[in-house]
């Protein structure tokens, strides 16, 4: 706060050596929590309790990840202590779970769908052929992706027939 009231020479020293004495504080800190994991895990290692020590290898590897518990209200507030975020939490499942305005399933309007599959086009079905993967093993049908990819128009046009008459048949277009 001093520097910056005042940015002299001597506030920006102070406020360097209070940065050094902060950085010092937590790089000790942070060597003491690494030797304090270290020993937990040779101590797991010692007494074969592996599903602790890998769980430990893997927290280690993984690094820090900080977590926030900070939830926003309605209002569009944040909230941060644990009693608001539950009562918040509460009042949001409450609201999604809780329906109101519908008394009976039988009285709901019922929309029919729109056909979920739309008709192929022909050169969605070419643009298909075109992206295939040559020099592979064809598939249960034994045609090779070489053989369709040499007749893409020739192909495309009557795959797109094939795949509209299989699509009537089970009524999904």
């Amino acid at each position: 706060m001093q520097w910056l009231q005042d940015p002299s020479h001597i506030n920006v020293d102070n406020l360097n050596s209070i940065r050094r004495e902060v950085s010092r504080h937590f790089r000790n800190k942070k060597k003491e929590y690494l030797k304090a994991k270290i020993g937990e895990l040779e101590t797991n290692s010692t007494i074969k309790n592996i599903r602790d020590l890998y769980r430990g290898i893997n927290d280690l590897n993984k690094g820090y990840h900080p977590r926030t518990d900070i939830v926003k209200e309605e209002k569009g507030d944040l909230v941060a202590d644990s009693h608001s975020i539950l009562v918040r939490w509460r009042y949001h499942s409450s609201q999604l779970l809780n329906t109101h305005g519908v008394k009976d399933v039988r009285q709901t309007e019922t929309h029919t769908a729109e056909p979920l599959v739309p008709k192929p086009a022909a050169f969605e079905v070419e643009t298909a052929i075109e992206e295939l993967k040559i020099h592979i093993s064809p598939g249960s049908d034994q045609i090779p992706a070489e053989l369709l990819k040499v007749g893409v128009e020739y192909f495309a046009l009557r795959f797109t027939n094939v795949l509209i008459l299989f699509a009537k048949k089970r009524e999904i277009i």
